[in-house]
C-alpha cells in the first residue's frame, strides 16, 4: 500500500473512532480502549471543554506599592552613614572646601560621594548666569544620584525685595518681585499667589526645587522690626492669607516652600543672625498672633516649615532657642498644629545658636528637638560626625533618624515623580 493510501486509511479510521466515542458518550457507555488505527497524526482532545465551562483566572497583580512604602525601601537602603548625611542642607563651600563654588566637577562629586547631603543652598556669589547656573545644579545632581540614588534638594532664599539672589542680580533678565509688605497692601492674595508662581517658574528653570520663602511672620513696629519690609503686614488674618496663597502659587510652579520663621519673630527686636532673640509672649498669646499665617499655611498644604531662633522663655519655660526647642517643634509644630511635612531649621551658623551650643552639638540639639532637616551649621563636618557620635553614644537612635530620612526621601521621590 501507497503512503498516500495509508494516510487516506488513517484519516478514516481516526473519524470511526471519533464517532463511536461521541456515540458511547451520548448513551452513557464507555468508549473502545483502543482502535486499529494508528496514533500518528491522531487530534487530542483531552483538554477541550463544554463551551460555558469555568475558567480559573489569572492571579490579580499587586498592588503598586504607595509612595510611604517606597520612601521607607529607599531610606532602609541607605547606610547610617547615608542616612545621617541626608539630614542636611548646606552651602557647597561647607560641603567641598572652595571658597566661592561657582561650578560642580571632580571636588563636587568626592565630596558628594563622602557626605551626601539631603541638600544644597546657594546665595548670589554662587549664581553668575543662568547657563553656569543651570550647569552647575545639573551636575551636582548627577552626583547626588551616583552616591546615593538620591536627588539633592537645591534651595534658595528667593523671597523678593531685600532678599533676593536671582531676581535683580545683573547675570540674570530677571527683575527683583519686590518687598512682600507692597504686595500684602493691596490686600489682594491672588497678587501673592502670582509672585510666588513666577518665583517658582524662573527658580524651576534654573534647577532650584526648594525655595526658602514665603516669610509668615507678621510685622511689629514698621519702624524698628527687621522683618518689616519682608513681612507681608501686621495682620495676622491678611498675613495668613498672602501666605496661604503663595504656598500655592509655589506648589502650581512645582517648587517645594518654607514658611518662615515659627512660631514667629516678626515684632522682636534684635537680630537672630547676631545673638539672641526673645520674647516675652505666652504660648497663648503666640497662639492667638504669631501661629495665624503659619496655620494657614499648614491648611494650605505647605510643605516644609523653618524654625527660627526666637527664645520665649514664657512660652516653653526656659531659654533655648525654637530651633532647638522640643517644645516649639514638636509639641507645638507637630503635636498641637499636626504638621506632617518637613521641618527644617534655620541656619544654624547665626549667633543665637553660637551662644547656646557648640557646632558639633547643634545638629544633635536640633534633632533631638524634633527637626528633620539641619540647615547651614557652622561647621558642617563636626555636626555631622557630633550625630553619628550621639547615635553610637545612645542619645540618639536610629529609629529616630529613619523618621526624618523617611521624610526627607518621600519629598524627593515625589518631586522626581517617581
Amino acid at each position: 500500500m501507497s503512503l498516500i493510501e495509508q494516510g487516506k486509511l488513517w484519516g478514516r479510521t481516526a473519524v470511526v473512532a471519533l464517532a463511536l466515542t461521541m456515540l458511547c458518550c451520548a448513551a452513557g457507555c464507555s468508549a473502545p480502549a483502543s482502535t486499529d488505527a494508528p496514533d500518528v497524526g491522531a487530534p487530542e482532545f483531552d483538554n477541550v471543554r463544554d463551551e460555558g465551562a469555568g475558567t480559573s483566572s489569572p492571579p490579580a497583580p499587586a498592588p503598586a506599592p504607595t509612595l510611604d512604602e517606597r520612601a521607607a525601601r529607599k531610606t532602609a537602603s541607605l547606610t547610617l552613614e547615608q542616612k545621617v548625611a541626608q539630614l542636611f542642607v548646606v552651602t557647597p563651600e561647607a560641603l567641598t572646601g572652595v571658597d566661592a563654588v561657582t561650578q560642580a566637577g571632580p571636588v563636587t562629586e568626592e565630596a558628594l560621594a563622602a557626605h551626601p547631603v539631603g541638600g544644597l543652598v546657594y546665595f548670589q556669589k554662587n549664581l553668575l548666569d543662568p547657563d553656569q547656573t543651570r550647569e552647575m545644579i545639573a551636575n551636582s545632581q548627577a552626583y547626588a544620584q551616583e552616591a546615593c540614588g538620591l536627588p539633592l534638594l537645591v534651595g534658595v532664599d528667593e523671597e523678593g525685595g531685600t532678599v533676593s539672589r536671582i531676581g535683580g542680580n545683573p547675570g540674570f533678565a530677571v527683575p527683583n518681585a519686590g518687598n512682600m509688605a507692597d504686595v500684602g497692601a493691596t490686600g489682594d492674595p491672588a497678587q501673592a499667589k502670582a509672585v510666588a508662581a513666577t518665583i517658582g517658574g524662573y527658580l524651576r528653570e534654573l534647577g532650584f526645587n526648594l525655595d526658602f520663602a514665603p516669610d509668615a511672620d507678621i510685622c511689629g513696629d514698621p519702624a524698628a522690626d527687621v522683618m518689616a519690609l519682608r513681612s507681608f503686614g501686621s495682620d495676622p488674618a491678611v498675613v495668613g492669607s498672602m501666605v496661604s496663597a503663595q504656598v500655592e502659587g509655589f506648589a502650581e510652579a512645582g517648587v517645594l516652600c518654607a514658611a518662615k520663621h515659627f512660631p514667629g519673630i516678626g515684632g522682636v527686636m534684635g537680630d537672630s543672625h547676631e545673638g539672641a532673640i526673645v520674647s516675652e509672649k505666652t504660648l497663648d498669646e503666640l497662639r492667638e498672633w504669631e501661629l495665624v499665617p503659619f496655620e494657614a499655611a499648614i491648611d494650605a498644604g505647605v510643605p516644609m516649615v523653618m524654625v527660627g531662633h526666637l527664645t520665649a522663655p514664657n512660652a516653653t519655660g526656659d531659654d533655648v532657642p525654637a530651633s532647638l526647642n522640643p517644645t516649639i517643634v514638636t509639641d507645638l509644630l507637630r503635636d498641637e498644629l499636626g504638621f506632617q511635612g518637613l521641618i527644617i531649621t534655620d541656619s544654624l551658623s547665626m549667633g543665637a545658636v553660637g551662644d547656646f551650643c557648640t557646632p558639633d552639638r547643634a545638629g544633635v540639639a536640633a534633632l533631638s528637638a524634633g527637626a528633620d532637616l539641619v540647615l547651614m551649621p557652622e561647621d558642617f563636618a563636626a555636626a555631622y560626625q557630633g550625630v553619628l557620635d550621639a547615635i553610637s553614644a545612645g542619645e540618639l537612635s536610629e529609629d529616630r533618624i529613619d523618621q526624618s530620612a523617611v521624610r526627607i526621601v518621600k519629598a524627593k521621590l515625589a518631586l522626581a515623580g517617581e
